[in-house]
């Protein structure tokens, strides 16, 4: 098929877009670069510069699209609202006129599991409420929504993935954010150098170790399921998947994890809790196991934080 993959020279994006190419696909990657790298669009595809406002001429004879484009940033959310509700929901609603326009009738969405907000039960269901807490997951939720509207009136066919922290690595392609703000990265900056010590926000939560407990899925899972999700589109209906590892792992799990992976002591210092940090937030993914075979193959911390840190160390 001839897809193009928006947001393509981001982390995610980029390694949805190696595999694409890999399975024989003809892939054109749209992205700005406003946080994404032009070495990271992977040999074989075709790469435009620019934003999805902008996608009309990328989407020229293509069969479907898969959407990463999106600001990311929880507190920049938070501070910036506007900024959120214009590129996400409002860069998304531009690109779906696009596709209108020229008959594109197909999407994967890269949502996120932030859409439930501080969840009632965990794991975490598609059936749950949605309840964001931030601009950033009420932006995603916005698009889920507008995906639903323009599968009834327009015909359109879209899946949507949500999912919460991603890590590990894919060959080369591995998280390069100007601001950092995922766990598993900042741990391995300290076993770098770039970093002193890594903080830990609060050890007094009912857990088993007192630190809060998040999902982690490895990266080229999360890519093998938008793969997966692409096969599984039905023109006029949206289906929602949430994907998960089947478990969740500690703030002092994943440190002690890094430790044995590296080598390095990798120094915590402990502080206060943070506000709105939910104990646990797990996903259930038992739903897209059910309905397209998926589950996580590299589900193990070990397995995600070693090849995060064979492509940071290269070694």
């Amino acid at each position: 098929m001839r897809l193009l993959v928006t947001g393509g020279a981001g982390y995610i994006g980029s390694v949805v877009a190696a595999q694409l190419v890999e399975a024989g696909h003809e892939v054109t990657v749209l992205d700005d670069l406003s946080t994404g790298h032009a070495d990271a669009v992977p040999e074989g595809a075709r790469f435009v510069e620019g934003c999805v406002t902008e996608a009309g001429e990328a989407l020229q004879g293509v069969h479907a699209v898969l959407h990463f484009a999106a600001k990311s940033l929880v507190g920049e959310s938070v501070e910036k609202p506007g900024l959120y509700w214009s590129h996400n929901l409002g860069g998304t609603l531009a690109l779906l006129e696009a596709m209108r326009e020229r008959d594109v009738r197909r999407i994967v969405f890269s949502s996120t599991a932030a859409t439930y907000g501080e969840p009632e039960r965990s794991p975490i269901e598609e059936s749950d409420p949605t309840r964001p807490g931030n601009p950033y997951g009420a932006s995603k939720l916005a698009v889920d929504t507008a995906l639903t509207a323009y599968a009834g009136l327009r015909g359109l066919g879209a899946v949507s993935l949500r999912y919460f922290n991603v890590a590990g690595a894919y060959g080369r392609y591995r998280e390069r954010h100007t601001v950092e703000t995922h766990l598993i990265p900042n741990v391995l900056k300290v076993a770098t150098g770039e970093r002193d010590s890594v903080s830990v926000f609060g050890t007094d939560y009912p857990t088993p170790d007192g630190t809060c407990v998040r999902d982690y899925i490895h990266v080229a899972d999360l890519a093998r399921a938008h793969l997966l999700a692409l096969e599984a589109i039905t023109e006029g209906e949206h289906k929602i998947y949430n994907l998960g590892n089947g478990t969740g792992f500690s703030v002092q799990e994943v440190i002690s994890v890094c430790r044995e992976v590296t080598g390095h002591e990798i120094p915590a210092v402990v502080g206060p809790r943070r506000p709105g940090d939910p104990a646990v937030l797990v996903a259930s993914s038992e739903k897209i196991q059910g309905d397209l075979g998926w589950k996580a193959e590299r589900a193990s911390l070990r397995d995600i934080v070693s090849d995060a840190w064979t492509a940071l160390s290269g070694r």
